[in-house]
């Protein structure tokens, strides 16, 4: 009997050892406002960033101006993406959270792409669009919507997914992502544009395209 008491103590230990390690520790200060280099010998380096001195931290390390400003959307996609993440606002560095401002002329297009430290959670605040994400292997099922001014989606982290300007007017859009720094992969340029290119062999078979559309579209990106 004592032997399965022991047992049944070890495995419970075990449970609460992998919950534990399952989440990330609770942090032991305020903040952690980054600097791009060590300027005092008292500086600390945290997840790829180095740690101000809390005595020398300002109010300016949390704060950005002129997010509401329209973006330029003159450009072939037709939108344009501001991301304030930690590079842009020191002050967000440990604190796993940015945000993202999408301006898009009519039918502008946020193309098919991925974070893969982030989930986003988009508003709309202006105009319509028509968005989507696609799951993972084997399923590849897609969830797609329209969302108008007000109308709020979730795109789990890792997913790909895009945003499109349906409607007749300008459109905006305001994200929340869960990292201090989320990443972005553009499918088409990751996978047309990688420096150097990918072989055009390993394209055309993977796409089932002719060589030549595969070399254009290269040249292309």
């Amino acid at each position: 009997m004592k032997g399965i008491h022991f047992l049944v103590a070890v495995v419970l230990l075990a449970l609460a050892s992998s919950f534990a390690s399952a989440s990330d520790p609770a942090s032991l200060q305020d903040f952690c406002v980054a600097i791009e280099q060590s300027d005092s010998e008292t500086a600390v380096f945290v997840n790829g960033k180095f740690c101000k001195d809390p005595k020398l931290v300002t109010a300016n390390d949390f704060f950005f101006s002129g997010f509401q400003n329209p973006r330029n959307t003159k450009n072939q996609l037709g939108s344009n993406v501001t991301l304030l993440n930690v590079d842009m606002i020191p002050g967000l560095n440990t604190l796993d959270i940015s945000l993202a401002r999408i301006d898009f002329a009519p039918n502008g297009l946020n193309p098919p792409h991925m974070h893969p430290r982030g989930t986003e959670l988009l508003l709309v605040l202006d105009g319509t669009l028509l968005i989507g994400f696609v799951t993972s292997n084997p399923d590849n099922r897609l969830f797609t919507k329209v969302l108008n001014a007000g109308d709020v989606f979730v795109f789990p982290v890792g997913l790909i997914h895009f945003q499109f300007n349906v409607g007749h007017t300008n459109a905006v859009s305001i994200s929340a992502l869960s990292s201090q720094n989320p990443g972005l992969i553009v499918i088409a340029n990751s996978v047309f544009g990688s420096n150097p290119p990918i072989s055009a062999n390993v394209l055309t078979k993977a796409f089932q395209l002719d060589k030549n559309v595969v070399t254009y579209l290269q040249q292309k990106f």
